[in-house]
């Protein structure tokens, strides 16, 4: 989520110690840790009201379909990776595709035959 390396943590951490002191810094870490103790037994709460307020008809609701990412990824990219060709594939497209995709490039309009996939640029990605 935050993308937190351990050579990260370790600047974070000597930069804490530095700033509040090797004897306020173990005072400072438990009052963290409980805050976010308190965050998760409140959001716990929230979720749960918020399934009770719902009805049983959603008790199988999952918040994470909430987050853009996790609804994009769940209804967009799915469909997309079940009819998406591999990377080899791609590169072994015919010549007359490629002969049209170059005719297209050029301002020339070409049809494509029933079952046909539209030109594909491997350089446009």
């Amino acid at each position: 989520m935050f993308d937190l390396s351990l050579t990260k943590l370790l600047v974070l951490a000597v930069i804490a110690l530095v700033v509040f002191g090797p004897h306020e810094l173990p005072r400072i870490a438990q009052q963290a840790g409980r805050a976010l103790r308190d965050l998760r037994r409140i959001a716990e709460g929230a979720k749960a009201d918020l399934r009770e307020g719902l009805g049983p008809e959603f008790q199988d609701f999952d918040f994470d379909d909430l987050n853009p990412r996790r609804f994009v990824q769940k209804h967009l990219l799915d469909d997309m990776a079940d009819q998406a060709r591999p990377y080899d594939e791609v590169k072994a497209l015919p010549d007359a595709m490629m002969a049209g995709a170059s005719a297209s490039q050029n301002g020339a309009r070409g049809s494509l035959l029933d079952g046909e996939d539209p030109p594909f640029d491997v350089e446009a990605t």
